[in-house]
């Protein structure tokens, strides 16, 4: 009988306990329950945000002091087509005007980017729906290629003039001009092609190129980096990729 008793009693305790843990069971959250999903316009908001940070940080380093001149990456050479001119300048007495004229280009690339931002931000202001999904989805430069496309022509306009102001204040043409024409009058001798360098258009581009580079390392970051979004609305958009 104290047998039967023990037999019962014991039952009774595990039927306690199992109602108790399962109580606390369904109290724990679930450790493997995944984050709502996204809404097309919230992931274009996250987009948004992480091109224009990107954009602006892009713009910050590239327009400070040096951010052309001293890196290796984007700093601007003598122009490629007029090579043959730079060796006969360096050969010939004129490797400080070289010099100088290496360090005015890239000064007036840095003054241009200073003014990229605005044209950056009107254009991420128009980005789509659409554009978001399909940036979400494409490689890892994909919203550097959205901006690229949607700016390139109104940044070239902006840079423009502004690259013609600072040549002229930097005198990049002073250093120029005695190489190109001391160059140039000796090819009525050797027979070769006269330099004709547009500086101007040659400047820009490289501008734009320097700019694009960071836009599209700060894009890399922010996609590969948890660390890199810092915001809300950037943790959950790069989460779900």
């Amino acid at each position: 009988m104290k047998k039967i008793l023990f037999v019962f009693l014991s039952l009774a305790l595990m039927s306690c306990d199992a109602q108790n843990l399962k109580g606390v069971l369904g109290k724990v959250p679930n450790p493997i329950s995944k984050p709502s999903q996204l809404s097309n316009e919230e992931i274009t908001k996250g987009l948004k945000e992480a091109l224009e940070i990107g954009a602006k940080q892009a713009v910050s380093f590239t327009s400070k002091t040096d951010g052309f001149l001293k890196n290796p990456e984007i700093r601007i050479p003598f122009p490629s087509e007029a090579e043959r001119a730079r060796t006969w300048a360096l050969n010939n007495g004129f490797s400080s005007q070289v010099s100088q004229f290496e360090t005015s280009i890239n000064r007036a690339a840095e003054k241009a980017a200073a003014e990229a931002t605005v044209i950056f931000i009107d254009a991420i202001k128009g980005m789509t729906v659409q554009d978001g999904i399909n940036i979400l989805k494409g490689d890892s430069i994909a919203a550097t290629t959205y901006l690229k496309s949607n700016t390139q022509q109104a940044l070239i306009s902006r840079f423009t003039p502004i690259i013609e102001a600072k040549i002229k204040e930097v005198n990049a043409t002073a250093y120029w001009e005695p190489i190109t024409k001391g160059y140039n009058a000796t090819t009525t001798f050797t027979g070769k092609e006269p330099v004709n360098t547009d500086l101007t258009a040659y400047i820009t581009q490289k501008a734009l190129d320097g700019l694009f580079l960071y836009v599209s390392k700060e894009e890399k970051k922010i996609r590969k980096d948890p660390a890199a979004r810092v915001t809300e609305i950037l943790k959950k958009v790069f989460a779900q990729q």
